[in-house]
């Protein structure tokens, strides 16, 4: 079966290469009727692809232990739900999972009404730009992170998967992560095949279903990511600027600025340069983030290590950012019109995207320093999470008040609602005002959550004031700027305000922390034959009223030496309270932390307007732009 499947990626590897030069000679010729033999060769390459993945989902499911990937990462006590997602748990697993997203998006787009809306050449010249990036994958599949080795002789059992990573989020955040990137090869491809045909601005309404639900499954990765590691890692928070964090987060930038950018491109037929580079830099950034994952050039938890592809991923950046800046150099924009004042919804709008950019590359630099210090330095430098949040901060800070302003602004100039914008102002110095009466004096922290309930008076009012705001589309930007504004001010109070405390105490035992009083009730072990718990019983008293009891446990799970922390917590719209056991004492005792957490699920709530309101911007059938 292994020889197989690597055949049937070896042959879509050659017919990827053959219709890319077939692609390339009908344009050189002149004869774009070709055309119909690319798309139908790619639908052939599809299936070989989806077949070897086929196999690949196979093996996993009868616990095929001569696979050498599902040897590492299954074993025979495994639950199913956690075997299927084995599929993307490994550096071999991923870039198939990535690659058969990549091959499926291609034969959808085929089909779509978009795609049909471009003329021949633009066509063609997306065809080769995507056969070199499927081939380039393929390439990396067949020779370097080969995902069909087997393993001589076959062992009965397997080593089992990483306890961290049998967990819910396992099974939607690394495919949303993957996805997005995935996906962002036809707006990718599609731009660079503006570029060179001229029609710098057709392209986008073309792809902006993809570009849109790219952005949305990255958006959502992002987001669970960040709830999985809250509630798996044990360490009390949910980004700590981990290198492998990093990576999802620079797509995401430049992902947002272009779909800012793109709204003054496709309304107002401007900045058709500005556009084709900034959606080719983030599927570039999309691939930037598989070499910080697989290159071994950083240090980081969630990263696979150093697995050969590094130089050849270099490569391929290298390649796609020089065909990108030249591109963008030779695309013809003549007849674009010129940008409106700053002060007016296009020049808030390109100021938006710049800021967005600019958080990108202080999150790429920042992610890359200390490889970057080895220049100058013996010992490489590193740069820990308080530098990211002096600069990157004030930068999300500044684009909620953006986002206060930029609705209340006519295209061109000047204020077209002077009632909306008060309001947003009135709303940002209230809630200034009534955060510092009650106690709050972070200034950072305050600028954010005002600005957070300034963004979110703007999206309810908008809503309801502007003309526009009657549209679908338009009523679903609102909502995300919405769904912004509540995470923005989860963000700006759980993380500056959190409250910690760490204790070592014997059944019955009490300790407070932010009010809260803590109380050890019961200590007790339980066995099975995947794992052994310790668990503890904590009650959790306010005002003398018992409102919970919370149940963190200490896991160690067969096959591994390592004891892991699974939390408890007691959900709540104002202090959540979030434990962690530690480990047993030699008194009978424990020690636990116990952190309470204010606003937090702020975040998951608004991370889930944030994600599904970009669902209603997409355009279903043949409608016409304004919806």
């Amino acid at each position: 079966m292994q020889m197989t499947a690597y055949v049937a990626m070896l042959f879509a590897l050659i017919g990827t290469l053959f219709l890319g030069g077939w692609t390339a000679s009908a344009m050189l010729a002149g004869k774009e009727e070709r055309l119909a033999f690319s798309e139908r060769g790619h639908l052939a390459v599809t299936l070989l692809v989806l077949f070897a993945s086929g196999i690949m989902l196979w093996a996993l499911v009868t616990r095929n232990y001569g696979f050498y990937s599902v040897l590492s990462h299954v074993d025979n006590s495994l639950e199913l739900a956690y075997v299927i997602t084995a599929f993307w748990a490994g550096s071999e697993g991923s870039l198939l999972f990535w690659e058969l997203s990549m091959a499926l998006c291609g034969a959808i787009f085929v089909f779509t009404p978009g795609y049909k809306s471009l003329s021949e050449r633009t066509k063609a010249y997306f065809w080769i730009f995507f056969f070199v990036v499927n081939a380039f994958f393929l390439l990396m599949l067949t020779c370097w992170v080969n995902p069909f080795l087997s393993a001589v002789p076959a062992p009965l059992d397997g080593k089992g998967m990483n306890p961290l990573l049998r967990n819910p989020g396992m099974i939607f955040h690394p495919p949303m992560l993957l996805l997005g990137y995935a996906m962002y090869v036809i707006p990718g491809c599609a731009a660079l095949a503006g570029a060179l045909s001229g029609e710098t601005r057709e392209w986008i309404s073309a792809t902006r279903n993809w570009s849109v639900l790219s952005w949305a499954l990255l958006s959502g990765g992002i987001i669970l990511g960040g709830w999985w590691s809250y509630m798996e890692l044990g360490w009390g928070g949910y980004w700590a600027w981990d290198p492998v964090e990093n990576a999802s987060l620079i797509p995401w930038c430049t992902g947002t600025a272009f779909l800012h950018t793109a709204i003054v491109g496709s309304r107002r037929n401007a900045l058709g340069r500005t556009n084709i580079l900034i959606m080719a830099i983030t599927f570039i950034t999309c691939v930037f983030g598989t070499y910080l994952v697989r290159s071994g050039v950083v240090e980081s938890l969630h990263a696979f290590g150093e697995g050969g592809v590094a130089m050849p991923l270099l490569m391929f950046i290298l390649f796609l950012t020089g065909v990108s800046f030249f591109a963008a150099a030779i695309a013809k924009t003549a007849g674009q019109r010129r940008l409106g004042d700053l002060m007016s919804r296009e020049g808030l709008l390109v100021i938006v995207a710049w800021t967005l950019m600019a958080l990108g590359l202080i999150v790429g630099l920042g992610t890359m320093w200390p490889v970057i210090s080895k220049m100058w330095s013996v010992k490489s430098i590193g740069l820990d999470a308080r530098f990211y949040n002096r600069v990157c901060l004030p930068l999300f800070a500044l684009l909620l008040l953006l986002f206060s302003a930029c609705p209340w602004l006519g295209w061109r100039e000047g204020v077209r609602d002077k009632r909306g914008l008060i309001a947003a102002g009135v709303a940002f110095v209230a809630a200034l005002a009534l955060f510092v009466a009650l106690g709050y004096r972070l200034p950072l922290a305050l600028v954010g959550a005002a600005g957070a309930v300034s963004c979110m008076t703007t999206a309810v009012l908008a809503m309801g004031l502007l003309p526009e705001a009657r549209t679908r589309r338009t009523l679903s930007a609102y909502a995300i700027h919405l769904g912004l504004g509540i995470m923005a001010l989860g963000v700006a109070f759980s993380g500056p305000y959190q409250l910690s405390v760490e204790r070592e105490i014997a059944v019955g035992q009490s300790f407070e922390v932010g009010g809260y009083t803590v109380t050890l009730k019961d200590v007790h072990e339980k066995s099975s034959p995947h794992m052994a718990q310790l668990i503890a019983q904590l009650d959790v008293k306010k005002g003398g009223q018992l409102i919970g009891v919370v149940t963190p446990e200490r896991r160690m799970y067969r096959g591994y030496e390592q004891a892991f922390a699974e939390v408890s917590v007691l959900p709540s719209l104002g202090n959540e309270i979030f434990a962690v056991l530690l480990g047993a004492t030699d008194n009978g005792g424990v020690t636990v932390k116990v952190n309470v957490n204010p606003l937090v699920n702020w975040i998951w709530i608004g991370g889930i307007i944030f994600c599904l309101a970009p669902l209603f911007i997409m355009r279903y059938g043949r409608g016409k732009e304004r919806e």
